[in-house]
């Protein structure tokens, strides 16, 4: 059997190690930042010449279709994302990850000219002022793709770019490279599983809500599966919702829902709160914090805050000739029961009980008392001392309920 040389035997040595590593790291879980922040102290440790870490990774996200992570020697690890863009910027079409997917090439190894020299891509004289002296980059696709096969760069399916930048004197060794290529499968399976992980988190806030999402992450999945919890309960409604939706047409109707939602889920959850559901025209939210007076006391800033962020959109979308519509808040507390409700292979995690019910109630009540915004006595007392100004309505019976309810409404000086 024919001996490996010392060379041969410290290059496995360094693949060997690097391999190992990430499969750990991934097994664990490691998040993104903390995996790529590990593997370029590991690269240097293994002796490569690293200057920089470049990773762009697809998303599945409403809002950005990337994420990016940027590690530079001396100053750590930076992270950005890439919004859905339907015009790409110069920057994009211009770099060598967009030649990377256009062509179909599976890398790039391009030293950085060390003179007056253009470069063959733009960001090489950007490195060039840091120092850098050599350049790689590779595509790795992690779903099913011919080698050699171009793609859409503005519509790319699964995967990772990734860039590693030098400025050792004579750029990265064969051996650099071949080592940055044996680590690459590793790599590539830690960083997709931490991905999935996020993947999974960001579509369990955005389709369930924060603390839902959570809850539901962390295994709480059993049908039947409920907590008796005391909250306070946001219901956010539009008004004259039925006779919009026969005048508005189609896409501005979503457009103006998008608006009017948008602007109550940023308040709600700038106030700590949890969005609970939207039910058509009609939004119901959660306030749980440690004790019953600063639950009631974040619903009462949610509203205040809502009050004057419609205000803002209303005059914005007016200046536009938009069409704007009026809201009604109700806030009520009350013991509920919250979990997963459903079938067996469809669940809903939701909030069930009286006081859920209440709550929608109140806001009916928006044309009986004159006032947009309602608030049940229980929310008063639990707020106890406040700087909003409570108003009582009056006393009124409510379906449901045995005894008269006092209802109260907000008063801020602007009407």
């Amino acid at each position: 059997m024919p001996l490996t040389s010392p060379t041969e035997q410290s290059a496995d040595h360094r693949q060997a190690t690097l391999t190992s590593w990430l499969l750990q790291r991934g097994q664990v879980g490691e998040k993104q930042q903390q995996l790529l922040e590990g593997y370029c102290r590991l690269l240097l440790e293994l002796g490569v010449p690293l200057l920089r870490l470049h990773v762009a990774q697809s998303a599945f996200h409403p809002k950005y279709g990337g994420i990016g992570f940027d590690w530079l020697s001396g100053e750590g690890m930076t992270r950005q994302t890439y919004e859905h863009n339907p015009s790409p910027g110069a920057d994009w079409l211009n770099s060598p990850l967009y030649h990377l997917l256009s062509s179909g090439e599976g890398e790039i190894h391009e030293p950085v000219p060390q003179d007056d020299t253009p470069a063959r891509f733009p960001i090489l004289e950007e490195l060039r002022a840091l120092g850098a002296t050599d350049y790689f980059a590779v595509a790795v696709h992690l779903a099913e793709h011919a080698p050699g096969q171009p793609v859409d760069p503005d519509n790319a399916p699964e995967g990772l770019l990734i860039s590693w930048t030098s400025d050792a004197p004579g750029g990265f060794s064969d051996a650099d490279i071949d080592l940055i290529r044996a680590g690459l499968p590793a790599l590539a399976l830690a960083l997709k599983s931490a991905a999935n992980r996020r993947i999974a988190e960001n579509l369990m806030q955005v389709y369930l809500g924060r603390d839902a999402g959570r809850r539901v992450l962390s295994g709480e999945i059993q049908r039947g599966s409920l907590q008796e919890i005391n909250a306070v309960l946001l219901y956010f409604d539009l008004q004259e919702f039925t006779k919009l939706s026969e005048q508005v047409p189609g896409g501005d109707l979503i457009a103006l829902l998008n608006a009017y939602f948008g602007v109550a889920v940023r308040c709600v959850h700038d106030a700590k709160g949890s969005i609970l559901k939207f039910m058509g025209d009609g939004m119901m939210a959660m306030f749980n914090l440690d004790t019953a007076a600063a639950s009631a006391r974040a619903g009462l800033d949610a509203v205040v805050a809502l009050r004057r962020e419609l205000a803002l959109l209303d005059a914005s979308r007016t200046a536009q000739g938009l069409t704007t519509t009026g809201t009604t808040r109700a806030l009520h507390s009350g013991k509920i029961l919250y979990g997963n409700i459903g079938a067996e292979n469809r669940l809903d995690f939701t909030v069930i009980g009286p006081a859920v019910n209440l709550t929608a109630r109140l806001s009916g009540m928006h044309r009986a008392v004159g006032q947009d915004v309602i608030v049940s006595d229980v929310v008063r007392r639990a707020a106890g001392q406040t700087e909003h100004d409570l108003i009582s309505l009056g006393r009124y019976m409510l379906r449901g309920v045995s005894e008269p309810q006092e209802l109260f409404t907000i008063y801020d000086g602007d009407g």
